[in-house]
């Protein structure tokens, strides 16, 4: 009998990471939800025997998931698949009864030994329904062989076509058209799902230095103006006072920048945090702002660069103003390029008001190597 299995994340790119990452030959139904909501509806209908949940989404987070399937005692073993890495949110899922934990992106082998390990999968019964002997051959597979009269038409069309793409490959370009870059919903959501295990990544190390719990959206990813880069900072209210640093980066084919900007009310809970004597004449709020720079940009670049492939290389982080409005600390990069690729991530800290925002721009030429990076992930 098949197992019921349901693999529920808001990304549609990692739904299909999840699935490719499943035991070979496993007698399993798959089915997927986008949301929590979804993912309850499904396990009340019978489809989640087993759940594959994500703790960051929209509408009902893997959290309150959890929470309903302890509430309403919903029939289903869940592990939970994760970009968040802290490790107390490791400890929060499984005291609300969560088998595992798997980091994303997620690793067959990883998957397979958690499943094996709580008997939701045998590696043995798989290879006994797979070695069970049919009770006759099927006559089909001698037929197109040997009777076929067609079969060497095909072969000479294949091996044609290779010698026609390489005659029309070789002929001198004479126009260079120019590519418009676009972001369609499947690439934004791909760059989305990048973006939010690199998030994850930084968000661990930002715990671990302020011994803390670190609160994680969802990144929000535009493709816009650089003009109207101020209106993708939702969450930062027009009246504070920030102050911000930007930091460059260059791979092959790749180039942008990194700003992070605080809110300048976060300075005195961020040094009490690190133990740090808070002295505003004496320059600690710009070591402060260098010192979450560094993290904060630093891992998400990295963690962008594991998942891709590539390697980023960092210029020197430079302040972009203490004390200032939002508006004007964008303002001095407004003019660099046209259009950009935006991934804005809001740091927060539960308990704490403490607000601080990572904002990665990738020029425009660059999305044409992203996107070529990414494709691949879309099959």
């Amino acid at each position: 009998m098949s197992t019921k299995l349901l693999i529920c994340d808001d990304s549609n790119m990692a739904r299909k990471q999840v699935a490719r990452s499943l035991p070979d030959g496993w007698d399993v139904d798959v089915s997927f939800a986008s949301d929590g909501v979804e993912g309850i509806e499904a396990i009340k209908a019978g489809k989640g025997d087993v759940l594959l949940l994500d703790l960051n989404m929209p509408n009902m987070d893997g959290y309150q998931v959890l929470e309903t399937i302890l509430k309403e005692d919903l029939p289903t073993l869940t592990i939970v698949i994760s970009g968040d890495i802290q490790p107390e949110a490791h400890a929060r899922v499984t005291g609300m009864g969560a088998l595992d934990f798997i980091q994303k992106p997620v690793s067959k082998d990883i998957l397979t030994n958690v499943l094996s390990a709580y008997g939701v999968y045998s590696a043995a019964r798989t290879e006994e329904v797979q070695t069970k002997p049919t009770t006759s051959p099927s006559p089909v597979q001698k037929t197109p062989v040997q009777t076929s009269p067609t079969m060497a038409q095909p072969i000479e069309s294949v091996t044609a076509k290779p010698i026609e793409i390489e005659k029309a490959s070789a002929e001198p370009e004479k126009t260079e058209e120019v590519v418009e870059v676009t972001l369609s919903p499947d690439m934004r959501d791909c760059y989305q799902e990048i973006a939010n295990v690199a998030m994850g990544r930084a968000g661990d190390l930002l715990a671990r230095l302020l011994n803390v719990f670190v609160e994680l959206p969802i990144p929000n990813v535009n493709f816009i103006e650089v003009s109207e880069i101020r209106m993708a900072l939702k969450d930062v209210e027009a009246n504070d006072s920030t102050s911000g640093v930007c930091q460059g980066f260059i791979s092959a084919g790749i180039s942008g920048e990194a700003l992070l900007i605080l809110n300048d009310s976060s300075f005195k809970d961020v040094a009490s945090l690190l133990n740090y004597q808070y002295d505003a004449q004496m320059g600690t709020e710009l070591e402060l702002l260098m010192d979450l720079a560094n993290v904060l940009i630093g891992a998400c670049l990295k963690g962008i660069s594991e998942q891709l492939d590539i390697q980023f290389s960092q210029g020197h982080p430079e302040v972009l103003g203490q004390h200032r409005k939002i508006s004007e600390l964008i303002a001095n990069n407004a003019n660099k390029w046209k259009k950009t690729l935006a991934i804005e991530i809001s740091y927060s800290i539960e308990n704490y008001p403490i607000k601080c925002d990572l904002l990665l721009l990738f020029t425009e030429s660059s999305m044409l190597t992203l996107n070529n990076k990414l494709s691949y992930l879309l099959d």
